[in-house]
């Protein structure tokens, strides 16, 4: 399906960006990868990385928040992956307008240019804090999906699809819990601090969450959030992975940050239909009909919730080591 296709990726150096580019140039023979981003640096870096080809990489300096760039950059492009956001809880709770500029305008400014530029298909990364959101990086996010699936109705006689996927921190990307305590171990450290004994998160790699954005492109038919089934961990066994018999004080859950990742809420099962690797939430709106709902599901038990905390997949201390060395390559 991306055979010959022109794709860009807004937010494209960071690291979803490179391993979505690392996959589909290893896995199909796409026209041209068009990298959008902020960050000249971040692109001349990327551009070394993947020089070999160079026939098929563009990168465009611009921000999701300037409108008329977009229109420039989405000319011609068939698929759109928008991973671009400002991302730190703390940053977006101390820096709000920025937080909204960037989240919410940029979404909107997306969905404008996806329409007026008749691209097929959009897909925009979300994450579990959009879920019952406690801090404001959750709330834009939440605005950002709402924004998103609600442009399915406004798409008319275009042949244009928007879907969200979604998911919680990628394990050892940037800002996760992994290369901060990675970075105390480095530093001779023998202590790595639990903000909660009781916290849980999912665990997904760079490459899981490629894939289910992959599966997004050519299923879709709009509105849809698509969520991997991925095992949880406790945060108390992460650090005994990575450092085993290391003292783990507790010291306190910080501002806007929650206990367990939850990717599917009581209040969604009712819209909800689980696959084999995946759940898909469906939109519930009059402009959506049931004959949309992609074959091979089932609906899920009424009150179900996905998260991390009541998962049935579990990773135990071995289990997150043998990963930290496949999906990390040991860092």
């Amino acid at each position: 399906m991306l055979n010959n296709k022109t794709i860009l990726v807004t937010g494209g150096t960071g690291s979803f960006g490179n391993a979505f580019t690392t996959y589909v140039l290893g896995h199909y023979n796409p026209k041209k990868i068009i990298i959008y981003s902020r960050d000249e640096y971040k692109q001349f870096l990327m551009g070394n990385k993947f020089k070999e080809y160079g026939n098929v990489l563009r990168f465009f300096v611009g921000d999701v928040r300037d409108r008329d760039r977009l229109y420039r950059a989405f000319d011609g492009v068939d698929y759109v992956v928008h991973a671009a956001a400002l991302k730190q809880v703390p940053a977006c709770e101390y820096n709000p307008m920025e937080a909204v500029k960037t989240n919410i305008d940029g979404a909107m400014n997306i969905v404008d240019a996806a329409l007026d530029c008749r691209v097929k298909r959009v897909v925009a990364l979300s994450t579990d804090k959009a879920v019952n959101p406690i801090n404001l990086y959750g709330g834009t996010k939440l605005v950002s999906d709402k924004l998103f699936i609600a442009a399915n109705a406004y798409s008319g006689e275009k042949d244009v699809r928007f879907s969200i996927v979604r998911y919680g921190n990628v394990a050892g990307s940037r800002g996760s819990v992994i290369p901060y305590f990675q970075n105390i171990i480095d530093h001779g450290g023998a202590s790595l601090p639990i903000t909660d004994y009781r916290m849980t998160r999912f665990w997904i790699s760079l490459e899981q969450g490629v894939e289910l954005v992959i599966k997004a492109l050519m299923e879709a038919r709009g509105g849809e959030t698509f969520i991997s089934k991925i095992p949880s961990f406790k945060i108390t066994d992460l650090a005994q992975a990575m450092l085993p018999g290391c003292t783990m004080p507790e010291v306190g859950i910080r501002e806007g940050e929650k206990l367990h990742e939850v990717m599917v809420t009581r209040e969604d099962s009712a819209h909800t239909y689980e696959y084999e690797k995946h759940f898909i939430v469906y939109p519930h709106y009059n402009w959506w009909g049931e004959q949309n709902i992609i074959s091979g599901g089932k609906p899920v038990e009424p009150e179900f919730e996905y998260s991390s905390g009541t998962n049935t997949q579990w990773l135990g201390v071995e289990d997150i080591q043998r990963l930290l060395l496949t999906d990390l390559d040991g860092h």
